[in-house]
């Protein structure tokens, strides 16, 4: 999440470092964890007693982290610079055409498959349990609708929802998938936990634009939508042209490399320069965050880099190497870790 958020900008503007500390601040300050070692939690008491748009941002940065967590897990998208989109600030070549005005989703996927839309929601969820499993919700069942009109507007585009909530419980997250999507097939859905037999997918009879200047019938049946097992089929899909923004994202990188002062050191011979932040604002800090700006590109497993996330053993560091910028997120009851450690560890998955 972290990351996400770090990485959550517009390329045409400028990012001003002290803006994104306060934000890394705040989110940590109600987004509990113990360095990738057990399930997130959430401080519900200072969260209810926040502002509403203090709400809205966390739990919509809690959202997007975790729908891009969930991205790499089910079909190893992997993050970069030319893989991803935000329908707030499409790339110029694709503003005509994705409509501009409407329910849209909120990232774009750019997959070998083709192009997948990803719709995320964060929200707080009041009682000492969460959800059980396959149990949807009125206001879920709405959103997909409107995606599912949305997805047959924009040629059967392929998409699926991340739906995150945020209690006593902890952090939870409902993954749905729609049926049908070649963009979606072969996914590793292992990790999900998947409801009973008597669990029905949810149905949505959406009309499509223009049927009588159709030059073929359309398949007959409803756009089926699983709720949250999935069943896919279908064949082909049309891969959309994803406009590359890696000259905008290196000048981006660029800008923010030049205006940090403070050089961390050296990782593949590459100079990187940034700053360690306190993660929380609300009462003693419990966390610390790095914030890292490469001076150009080490290439690192991804992959490799993701598993020893997601399976930490020993004293290993919460570090992650996403282009041209590191993060890593340490608890603050430890020594700080010094910067050969941390390259050292991230040299050994390159």
């Amino acid at each position: 999440m972290v990351n996400v958020n770090a990485l959550a900008c517009d390329l045409r503007k400028t990012v001003d470092q002290r803006v994104r500390d306060h934000e890394i601040r705040l989110l940590l300050s109600y987004i509990l964890g113990d360095a990738g070692k057990g399930p997130l939690g959430v401080e519900c008491t200072a969260l209810d007693s926040s502002a509403l748009h203090i709400k809205r941002f966390v739990s919509e940065c809690t959202g997007l982290g975790v729908m891009s967590a969930a991205s790499q897990a089910l079909f190893d998208w992997k993050p970069g610079t030319s893989g991803l989109s935000s329908f707030d600030v499409l790339p110029g070549k694709l503003r005509g055409v994705y409509a501009k005005t409407g329910v849209r989703p909120d990232l774009l996927y750019d997959l070998a498959a083709g192009p997948v839309a990803g719709a995320a929601r964060g929200r707080r969820r009041d009682g000492p349990q969460m959800f059980p499993p396959g149990k949807g919700t009125t206001d879920q069942r709405d959103r997909l609708e409107k995606l599912a009109r949305w997805s047959v507007a924009h040629g059967d585009h392929s998409y699926f929802m991340s739906w995150v909530w945020l209690g006593a419980g902890g952090v939870y997250v409902d993954i749905f998938l729609p049926d049908g999507s070649a963009a979606l097939t072969g996914l590793k859905t292992g990790w999900i936990d998947v409801p009973g037999d008597d669990a029905k997918p949810w149905q949505f009879l959406v009309p499509r634009p223009d049927r009588r200047s159709a030059e073929s019938p359309e398949p007959d049946g409803d756009l089926v939508v699983d709720l949250p097992l999935p069943a896919f089929s279908g064949e082909g899909a049309a891969t959309r042209a994803i406009n590359r923004v890696g000259p905008a994202a290196e000048e981006a990188m660029d800008r923010a490399f030049s205006r940090e002062e403070d050089t961390l050191g050296m990782l593949a011979g590459v100079p990187v320069r940034g700053r360690w932040i306190r993660g929380d604002l609300l009462g003693e800090a419990r966390h610390e965050v790095l914030l890292g700006v490469l001076g150009e590109r080490v290439e690192l497993d991804r992959r490799a880099q993701l598993e020893r996330l997601a399976s930490p053993t020993g004293d290993r560091l919460d570090t992650y190497l996403d282009g041209r910028l590191l993060t890593a997120v340490r608890p603050i009851d430890g020594p700080r870790p010094e910067w050969e450690r941390i390259s050292a560890e991230l040299l050994e998955l390159s």
